[in-house]
């Protein structure tokens, strides 16, 4: 028992200084000025103006935050703004992304590895670099509900069914589109764990919510189909023809699925775990079989890399069948330091902190001057400026980012402007920016208030 407690401590301490860890990544990340108004400015917007008591419609993408994926946790997050509204809360909230080694090493124990070999598996988890890529690239629920996943198959394993539901119900609160992989959990549950009470209830709870959420939430609140049906737009233009097509059409998707962005995507996957495959131990992939056929079959690239959040709900799954491969004695590694080893290997090979000593420091050269500049905001008036300052003044009504395609139909809809010509931002240009800078110094309802290092604020006249 006490060597039990030993053991948990030491996690413990693993666990508090990773969350320390990607707290502080992200943080400098956005203080850097590159996280994005996509997603965390539209994310931030949403929970700031639900704790202010108004309806979330964010004015990046012009809809409520439910109409985006139905992702209803937003509400319960908004309690922490309650306290002090920051966008610092959504990167301490993803941080605690790490706790997910803890449900790892109960299941690894649970299914009877030896405790070196549990601590070696919490460090595969701690180290996978999709957990870091995923923990910088802004804010996406989907990190809340990788814990939640190995917490509903502990919870499944050792017959806890109010914590399974639970569970389940704060995952599918998370996105519409993992209501999938708890269907396929499900069916894992069923059919090779023999937990046909747990199976049933995430089988038919993630059916159920998935129609809910695509074929009533997000049409209600967005006028729409759900926004990634455009990835797939090649099978279809609605939920249901893309079902349709997958279905009686399959041809359409053999292109798709053969090619060599597919391959490297499973390559990468795989990588960080492949030491612990073995072709008797799969059967937990079961799980991970919606999400790796949603990342397939998309046209859109980020959806097949390590860097974005797309691949996260796979992540359970793959441990869970390195850890069922280890119990049975198979695998390349058995030993702790070994896969320790080859997992920091793979860290260090594929986890972007190497960001931070060349893309994040791009716009260093002016990053006092926008500094200053954002200081001199200090009203929750509406605010026109580049999509990677946005989410630094996202805490009001109205913030909109520059869009060379899509200028503004009129400035003085803005009581602030803040411009950076140098980096003008993220789907727009210098010469766009200049001529916004050139519009607004011959806009009597404007002055300049700041100018610094290509850096403007302008300000309306009141």
């Amino acid at each position: 028992m006490r060597k039990k407690l030993n053991q948990l401590g030491y996690l413990g301490w693993i666990i508090g200084v990773s969350t320390l860890i990607l707290f502080g990544c992200s943080s400098l990340r956005h203080e850097l000025f590159q996280s994005n108004a996509f997603d965390l400015g539209i994310f931030d917007q949403a929970v700031y103006l639900i704790s202010q008591g108004q309806p979330p419609i964010s004015s990046f993408i012009g809809f409520h935050i439910l109409g985006d994926h139905a992702a209803w946790i937003f509400y319960p997050l908004a309690l922490l703004y309650k306290i002090y509204p920051s966008v610092y809360w959504l990167f301490a909230v993803q941080a605690a992304v790490a706790l997910g080694a803890l449900p790892t090493w109960h299941l690894a124990r649970q299914a009877g590895l030896k405790e070196n070999q549990a601590i070696a598996i919490a460090f595969v988890y701690l180290l996978y670099p999709l957990v870091f890529n995923a923990n910088l690239f802004d804010f996406h629920p989907e990190m809340i509900a990788l814990p939640l996943l190995l917490t509903a198959v502990l919870a499944a394993r050792l017959d806890q069914v109010g914590w399974f539901c639970l569970s389940i119900f704060l995952v599918l609160g998370c996105k519409e589109v993992l209501s999938l992989t708890v269907v396929g959990m499900g069916v894992w549950l069923l059919l090779f764990e023999k937990r046909r009470l747990y199976g049933a209830i995430a089988l038919g709870a993630g059916v159920a919510w998935f129609v809910i959420a695509t074929q009533v939430i997000i049409p209600f609140f967005n006028s729409a189909e759900a926004v990634a049906t455009v990835r797939y737009s090649y099978l279809g233009n609605s939920i249901l023809d893309i079902a349709k097509n997958i279905v009686f059409q399959p041809t359409l998707i053999l292109e798709k699925v053969f090619s060599l962005n597919n391959l490297e995507y499973l390559l990468l996957l795989l990588a960080p775990v492949i030491w612990g495959f073995s072709p008797q131990a799969i059967k937990p992939l079961v799980g991970a079989i919606p999400c790796l056929a949603l990342n397939i079959l998309a046209d859109y690239q980020p959806q097949k890399d390590l860097v974005h959040q797309y691949s996260i709900p796979a992540l359970p799954f793959l441990l869970l069948a390195v850890i069922s491969s280890l119990a049975a004695g198979r695998g390349w590694l058995q030993n702790r330091r070994a896969i320790i080893l080859w997992s920091l290997v793979v860290f260090l090979s594929l986890a972007k902190f190497t960001y931070f000593g060349g893309k994040y420091l791009e716009s260093i050269d002016t990053w006092q001057a926008t500094k200053q500049a954002i200081a001199q905001i200090q009203t929750k008036g509406s605010v026109y400026t580049t999509a990677e300052i946005s989410p630094h003044l996202s805490n009001r009504k109205l913030v909109m980012f520059t869009n060379a395609d899509s200028p503004p139909a009129d400035l003085n809809t803005f009581n602030y402007v803040l411009l950076n010509l140098r980096h003008p931002g993220w789907v727009s240009n210098q010469e766009f920016a200049a001529s916004l800078v050139n519009q607004l110094k011959n806009n009597q309802e404007f002055q300049l208030k700041y100018q610094r290092d290509d850096v403007y604020l302008f300000v309306k006249v009141a």
